[in-house]
């Protein structure tokens, strides 16, 4: 771009050179860079090394990194050592924000990309190399198997993989990525669980907590604010109160909030949100007084994992019932949800007692929820140890049933939306779409397949096969419709069965198993000449000549 040159004789030589927006780590939004041009020193140098220069998909950070720069000095000196990184400590610790630190400030020397892969609500061990494959943004054809994708992918490239909340995979899952390690020499990776993987070659890298203030000996005011505890404790209440301030007179209470929360961050950041509600020092009367908070919950949790959920509680009881209903409710999502959806499932109104968008507003405001801001569209999540709580709130009401079905139902229509989109102009939209809710088809089809649903279950496996075809996650339906299909009860639904049998004959074609696409489709078309459909019947023998002509034709 042009260089932009000012007129006073004071700036005479001097210009500017828009540089565009970038993207730099801390900040949570792109900003435009400006070279200084001096007439007569050389002024072209290599492409910035920012964010946006390496293939990522770091989600966009909407608070600063605050505290811990000795601990990432640590885990990037570490990373230039080992291949795999673990973070390990108690839920709220701060892993995933640490990884995602070490990965920015990594990210120039892996020019092939880095990669964040959400993991909190994968299940099954053999779905990892799918989530793997989807974060990459690499699709999975015919009968490959996505951790051959995903080894030929990476093959002769220098990537980071950020696997975060791997500890509900452990220890079967621990094999997949020693295996994927092992087969791709430039492949490093920063791993986030509560446990350590215990594969050759990882360096285990435990978490502390944040460094607070000795209660005994307080230091200055000017020192005091330099605590990691206390620097992110004063950031996020003035996020949530922007006139508020450390004083000689609240100090002390700040001191004993940090502490009496050992210094963990999450537990540190819900108190902070109060601060509208309650002075340091009230704050600090009702943490004491608090017995969740004290650790009088479940003594055979470590102290820490106590704090945190005591302040989690702490949180939710500072909530009227219809916030804590809504917050119960939300915790059916897996990794998030946008308003329309949060309205289907959680709401209506009238049955809450609140708006939906003023109470999910109101739990971001309190930390319980996070705005993700890298959409179209409005979209929250809750975090992983959060979830959990909410889900056992959930799980008390007695709307367990309730709310899963709804969730079910929600995404099986919206997979029945999404089918008949997937062969038109905005084929990509819908996918998109489809892709980003991923791991709520897999809870919605995980919920009804247990329950027993089979029916919803075949409905909405039936509804996702081309999204799996188009998305290269031929395996994973495969496996689902496979074992449902093998469930007695779906024989007793014929309709919807044919419909699951067509899909997952669909599926075994793509894989190129004919002789599995032969028995699918035959028994789909013994199915469609039992109900008498006519059109039923004829697309039926349209697909069960396919099979069969595919193996002439190899003949």
């Amino acid at each position: 771009m042009r260089p932009v040159r000012w007129s006073s004789p004071a700036w005479e030589g001097l210009s500017l050179r828009d540089l565009g927006l970038h993207r730099l780590k801390d900040l949570a939004k792109p900003e435009r860079l400006f070279q200084l041009v001096i007439r007569g020193a050389p002024d072209t140098f290599p492409a910035l090394r920012t964010l946006d220069s390496t293939p990522n998909n770091l989600p966009t950070q909407l608070t600063s990194f605050i505290g811990r720069e000795q601990q990432v000095a640590e885990a990037r000196n570490l990373l230039e050592r080992t291949r795999l990184l673990t973070l390990t400590g108690p839920g709220g610790i701060g892993k995933t924000r640490l990884s995602l630190q070490i990965a920015a400030e990594a990210v120039q020397r892996f020019p092939d990309g880095v990669y964040f892969v959400a993991l909190s609500a994968v299940r099954d061990p053999e779905l990892v190399p799918s989530a793997i494959a989807q974060a990459i943004g690499i699709s999975v054809s015919g009968n490959q198997l996505p951790l051959d994708a995903v080894n030929q992918h990476l093959r002769d490239k220098k990537v980071l993989l950020v696997l975060d909340n791997l500890e509900q995979l452990l220890p079967q899952g621990a094999p997949v990525f020693a295996q994927l390690l092992q087969a791709n020499a430039g492949v490093k990776a920063v791993a986030s669980s509560r446990a350590a993987l215990h594969v050759y070659g990882e360096q285990e890298f435990a978490l502390e907590p944040l460094h607070v203030p000795d209660l005994r000996s307080l230091p200055s005011l000017a020192a005091l604010s330099q605590f990691e505890g206390v620097k992110l404790f004063i950031e996020r209440a003035v996020a949530a109160k922007h006139d508020f301030q450390v004083t000689n007179e609240n100090a002390p209470a700040v001191a004993g909030i940090c502490e009496r929360l050992d210094g963990l961050p999450l537990a540190i950041e819900l108190a902070a949100a109060r601060i509208k509600l309650f002075n340091p020092t009230a704050l600090l009367t009702r943490l004491e007084s608090s017995a969740s908070v004290l650790g009088t919950g479940a003594r055979d949790l470590p102290g820490r994992q106590q704090t945190l959920n005591g302040a989690i509680g702490w949180s939710y009881d500072l909530l009227d019932d219809a916030h804590r209903k809504l917050f119960a409710r939300f915790s059916v999502f897996a990794r998030g949800a946008n308003l329309e959806q949060a309205e289907t499932v959680c709401g209506p109104a009238s049955e809450l007692g609140i708006d939906v968008l003023t109470g999910l507003d109101e739990l971001a405001e309190q930390s319980l929820l996070r705005r993700l801001p890298d959409f179209d569209e409005p979209r929250l999540l809750m975090l992983q140890v959060i979830r959990e709580y909410a889900a056992e709130r959930l799980e008390q009401s007695g709307e367990n049933e309730l709310v899963h079905d709804r969730h079910a139902a929600a995404y099986q229509t919206l997979a029945e939306t999404a089918a008949p989109k997937l062969f038109g102009a905005e084929r990509k939209q819908w996918l998109d779409r489809m892709e980003l809710d991923h791991d709520n088809f897999r809870a919605a089809f995980d919920w009804t397949t247990a329950r027993g649903k089979v029916a919803e279950a075949m409905c909405l496996g039936a509804a996702s096969w081309r999204f799996w075809q188009m998305r290269g996650h031929l395996r994973e339906g495969r496996m689902r419709l496979d074992a449902l299909l093998a469930m007695p009860a779906t024989r007793q639904h014929p309709a919807e069965r044919a419909k699951a049998l067509e899909a997952a004959g669909g599926l075994a074609y793509w894989q190129g198993d004919m002789d599995a696409c032969q028995v699918y489709y035959d028994e789909c078309l013994e199915l469609a000449r039992a109900s008498g459909d006519k059109t039923a019947i004829a697309n039926a023998l349209y697909n069960d000549s396919f099979p069969a002509n595919v193996t002439t034709n190899d003949v």
